[in-house]
């Protein structure tokens, strides 16, 4: 390395004493020239004082220029790199050498010629003109043979990828420079697409502009596009769904930009792009909420979250730590999820107060440990098994971990003075045709029985619904007698599906996707209500904010989505042809699985929050004591794994139906005329 080192050094000075060579020859040129050229060309023609004071002036010139442009660091610049600040000081230089000849030459004339006679001016200007030429000359010339040879090879070059940015404004400019500067890219911009008319069939360094939208298409099957940048930052989701609905019929590779803040930022470059998701094809608005609101209902406040690292839970925890909590805890039974969050957030803020516990919502020992240590004031309960055909498979885990765990964790903040306790909630409660979904409907009923409780004064006749010996933890003087005052308001949050959540179907489309196909979708009719993971944390937090006790948060999805769209969508995105290159198969609805989702019962109604996005479901009534009852016999019957769990679910959620897939399946059999074999790998549309 010292050995490389020197070489380039040596390099560089033998660069510099070339060029210092040069420019001593080229100033003598230059001088000599505009003598000539002012006597037509002819040597013969010179005045001898003429010639005779431009040798004696040369002396002296010669070395007050290179001293001049080595003060102007012209000798240290690395002109393959040359730009405007290296031209603007060869002008400098040459203005300040210029006047030094007319003013030096003269005086020299004055005092060594026996009569005083002027130089002609036309030598002056001539001589300037000439050693700025060569000066500047030599400079550039290196920089404009690589940009001359880069344009012949991209010419010539038939294997570079031909490349449409769609949007010449400020973003779409910055990615056609970083485009043609990457040449490890071996990409070519071949044109450019821009809805604004007065920017139509005029160029952008050498690119043309083709047209609008209209024109994808054709643009792409004349100039034989193989990828497509998206750079239109300020664009409204709704016209951005539009534009990106035709670029994926054109099966090229779609890039998209990060955001507009990377703009703002000035961040933006080739690399910088990723792939277009198929939330940019949702077509929504951005979901906004009131982030000061958050801010002053979570600042300086101990938060616990269970669940936390979960997709949701550990969105939960990025939200509320960048709100400064006084303390944050972390809580789950997955190690490998809680690390992963821990080390980020420690990153992220080494000032946070984190606390990471590893422990299941199901031990109400533990659960009391902790409250009682920590003494969370808001506890956010994203803690389930949500996985809808496993819990087909094994119900009375559901009821235990969902259920009763949410019950074991409710009562452990009412005990110890939390002041507010929020159960993340989901679609699948609502008329649920399968466990997962009746044990969830389960939590929001617990959810309204220990409201109704603690708000009638009578939290301490709550059933003591446990399994870990913990009669001394609970029948404590103090604990009664909190649970007798106790003011914890306790609220659900109901949504539905959120892209690239844990086990959901975007990232199982795109191994499948990855790996060629075939890509499982489980019915063609099947349809879910979708959600970016921010966009729902944001909601819930701020759910929280608005709640008083008792409610239902309802979030607005917007419209729901044909899984089978989301699959095609996907496939196009990716460059491919659905049914074509990539095969998409229909494996039938699986156990416990419906072709839609609601987000609300129909009984239930809407109330509307300050957020437009955010409504309230009115509960559906229940005798409370009658369930808390049954709740403790379900509760007996699940940790007996008693075989006839279901039934005693729908003895107690009058809403639960278990589907009927076999009609559904033999539909889909008749539709198809085929029923694919299922595979070990299908489309969880969660």
């Amino acid at each position: 390395m010292g050995i490389l080192k020197q070489a380039k050094f040596r390099s560089s000075k033998m660069i510099t004493a070339y060029l210092i060579i040069y420019d001593v020859v080229m100033l003598a040129t230059s001088f000599f020239l505009a003598l000539w050229v002012r006597f037509d060309a002819r040597i013969s023609m010179i005045p001898e004082n003429y010639m005779q004071q431009f040798l004696h002036f040369l002396p002296i010139y010669l070395p007050v220029c290179i001293l001049i442009f080595w003060m102007l660091r012209l000798y240290s610049s690395i002109w393959r790199f040359a730009s405007y600040n290296e031209l603007m000081r060869v002008i400098i230089a040459t203005i300040i050498t210029g006047i030094f000849h007319i003013v030096g030459i003269s005086a020299l004339t004055a005092m060594t010629a026996e009569k005083f006679f002027r130089m002609p001016i036309s030598y002056f200007v001539f001589g300037t003109f000439f050693q700025f030429l060569f000066i500047l000359g030599i400079r550039f010339a290196y920089r404009f043979i690589l940009l001359l040879r880069g344009r012949r090879a991209a010419q010539d070059d038939s294997k570079a990828k031909r490349v449409m940015i769609i949007g010449a404004g400020e973003a779409g400019q910055i990615i056609l420079r970083d485009a043609k500067a990457a040449k490890e890219l071996n990409e070519k911009v071949c044109c450019l697409i821009d809805d604004n008319p007065n920017k139509w069939n005029r160029y952008i360094d050498g690119v043309p502009v083709v047209g609008g939208r209209g024109q994808i298409l054709f643009a792409c099957e004349q100039y034989n596009i193989e990828k497509i940048y998206y750079a239109i930052p300020s664009a409204t989701p709704q016209e951005k769904k539009a534009i990106l609905d035709i670029c994926k019929e054109t099966g090229c590779e779609l890039m998209n930009l990060p955001g507009v803040f990377q703009l703002m930022n000035g961040e933006i470059a080739i690399s910088d792009m990723k792939e277009v998701d198929v939330e940019d094809l949702l077509g929504r608005e951005p979901i906004r909420v009131n982030l000061e609101e958050i801010y002053r209902y979570v600042r300086g406040k101990i938060i616990m979250v269970t669940g936390g690292g979960g997709s949701i839970g550990s969105e939960l925890c990025r939200q509320i730590a960048g709100h400064q909590p006084k303390q944050l805890i972390i809580y789950d039974i997955y190690e490998n999820n809680a690390y992963a969050i821990q080390m980020e957030l420690k990153k992220r803020y080494p000032d946070l107060d984190l606390v990471t516990i590893i422990a299941s919502v199901r031990d109400s020992r533990k659960l009391f440990q902790v409250f009682e240590t920590y003494r969370p004031q808001l506890v956010y309960h994203a803690a389930a098994h949500k996985h809808v055909p496993l819990m087909e498979d094994s119900p009375c885990e559901a009821i235990k971990n969902n259920a009763i765990g949410t019950y074991k964790t409710a009562f452990a903040a009412a005990a110890h003075g939390c002041e507010r306790f929020v159960l993340i909630s989901t679609d699948k409660a609502v008329n649920p045709t399968n466990i997962m979904g009746a044990s969830k409907r389960l939590c929001e009923m617990i959810i309204q029985a220990f409201d109704h409780k603690i708000k009638e004064g009578k939290g301490d006749e709550l059933p003591q619904l446990f399994t870990h010996h913990t009669q001394d933890l609970v029948q404590k003087p103090e604990v009664i007698a909190q649970l007798k005052k106790a003011k914890t308001e306790f609220v659900a949050v109901r949504f539905g599906n959120v892209l690239g959540s844990n086990g959901s179907v975007i990232p199982l489309f795109k191994k499948q996707i990855a790996a060629g196909g075939p890509v499982t979708v489980t019915h063609p009719e099947i349809i879910r209500y979708f959600m970016t993971i921010p966009e729902a944390v944001s909601l819930v937090l701020q759910a929280g904010t608005f709640a008083k006790g008792g409610e239902i948060f309802v979030l607005d999805m917007g419209d729901p989505v044909k899984i089978d769209d989301l699959a095609r969508n996907l496939i196009l995105l990716s460059g491919h042809k659905p049914d074509v290159d990539i095969k998409i198969v229909y494996t039938g609805l699986r156990p416990g699985e419906k072709l839609f989702e609601e987000k609300l019962m129909a009984e239930e109604g809407l109330k509307k929050t300050e957020n437009k996005l955010i409504h309230i479901g009115m509960p559906i009534p229940f005798e409370i004591e009658v369930f808390l009852g049954q709740l403790a016999d379900l509760m007996d019957a699940a940790y007996k794994n008693k075989t006839d769990i279901r039934e005693r679910v729908e003895a107690i959620v009058s809403t639960y139906q278990p589907a009927d897939h076999d009609k559904v399946n033999v539909n889909l059999v008749e539709k198809q005329n085929v029923y694919p074999i299922r595979t070990e790998v299908m489309a969880e549309a969660m």
